[in-house]
């Protein structure tokens, strides 16, 4: 992904919802003027959620969801619509798409409730609007996917319900100011993908262009170097969670240190949550289990953080006999009140909606959930530190 690209997880989320043989398809396609769904008169056409990013004006960058019909039958049916359902944790806009000819079904209130208990800014589109002569009401809509009639209208109206604050949130540039130098560690090991920087140092490294201040990349091995190298000291230092520990021996007391998996906590999940949860550790006893989750799916290295890294540092910290368990990409429990604590990546492979309801649904079982960096912090005794860049958050 290149640095002008906006990524997926920033992307403007948009789901779209029915019954089988509704139109959903047909109305994903008129919206994107693209074959994006496949369309067949057959029920149950689209059995799992199709993706595409895309532009979509005068909204940006969008990712539409084509889902499967939320009245599916069947054991493979019953599948495809808990995956629908996994879907309303990310989409940040839900469109529901209802056959204007039949109306109303009790599928579809089910869907509308959903949306409303989840928080989910929605409308409804009555397709086939060719075939009636109805009138709609302020968060509904007819359409006519086959002549096209209200297409431009549905997308001003989706356009409508986006959240103004949406774009105006920043990973680090409220931290700086121009003409400020930010130093950001990342190693170069085993784990790192050949050729390019992941995903979070990417956006990071933009941040602070877009706030005017310099940004200065090295390695680990390297940063004691580039410091004795500048004229004046950092405003601030970026690691790696992994290297937290090595990092934090080399950076000077008087500069400013944090990783991008804290800065991630706080742009897209619950940062002081976070904070109170990795009190957790110090709380732990033997046989407790905790919940380790990665909002990406990749191949495991043998030094993998999610799964070898954070078991051993935990383990060697509270020296208690505790039970591990991982998931990854999408999958997270509902049920998570067997667990005594939850720790989490930073999510930039999430939209921050999707963070946030896995903040919720620990909040709601009474689980606490940290962070990858607060977490790694703690053990290496400088949590405190790794704060210090915001001033609204106190241990």
């Amino acid at each position: 992904m290149g640095l002008n690209e906006t990524a997926s997880a920033d992307r403007i989320h948009i789901g779209f919802f029915g019954m089988r043989n509704a139109g959903k398809s047909s109305v994903v396609n008129a919206v994107t003027g693209q074959n994006l769904a496949l369309v067949s008169d057959v029920k149950g056409t689209t059995t799992d959620p199709v993706k595409k990013a895309m532009e979509l004006l005068p909204l940006g960058p969008v990712v539409i969801i084509d889902t499967p019909g939320f009245d599916d039958e069947g054991e493979l049916g019953t599948m495809r619509v808990a995956k629908t359902r996994q879907v309303l944790n990310y989409a940040d806009i839900a469109v529901l798409v209802v056959d204007a000819t039949i109306g109303m079904q009790k599928t579809d209130i089910e869907l509308k409730e959903l949306f409303e208990k989840k928080k989910i800014p929605y409308v409804i589109v009555y397709n086939k609007s060719d075939l009636v002569d109805e009138k709609a009401t302020a968060n509904e809509i007819y359409v006519s996917a086959k002549t096209g009639e209200n297409i431009h209208e549905l997308k001003e109206k989706i356009a409508s319900l986006v959240s103004g604050d949406k774009n105006d949130k920043c990973i680090v540039a409220d931290l700086i100011e121009s003409g400020d130098t930010v130093i950001l560690v990342i190693p170069i090991d085993s784990a790192a993908p050949k050729g390019r920087l992941i995903l979070p140092q990417q956006q990071t490294i933009r941040d602070v262009l877009d706030a005017g201040a310099k940004a200065v990349v090295c390695r680990d091995t390297e940063l004691k170097d580039t410091l004795d190298s500048l004229k004046n000291p950092p405003k601030l230092v970026i690691t790696d969670s992994q290297a937290f520990g090595k990092v934090s021996k080399i950076v000077p007391e008087n500069i400013l240190l944090t990783s991008f998996s804290i800065l991630f906590a706080r742009y897209k999940g619950n940062l002081k949550g976070a904070v109170k949860a990795v009190s957790m550790l110090d709380k732990l006893k033997d046989g407790d289990k905790i919940l380790i989750s990665e909002g990406c799916t990749h191949h495991r290295q043998c030094g993998d953080i999610g799964t070898v890294k954070l078991p051993k540092w935990i383990s060697g910290y509270t020296g208690k006999d505790i039970t591990f368990e991982f998931t990854s990409g999408k999958d997270f429990p509902e049920e998570l009140t067997e667990y005594a604590l939850v720790v989490h990546c930073g999510g930039c492979m999430l939209t921050e909606r999707e963070m946030q309801y896995r903040g919720r649904q620990a909040a709601d079982n009474g689980v606490p959930m940290a962070n990858y960096g607060m977490v790694i912090a703690h053990v290496n005794g400088i949590l405190k530190r790794s704060l210090e860049p915001f001033p609204d958050i106190q241990l």
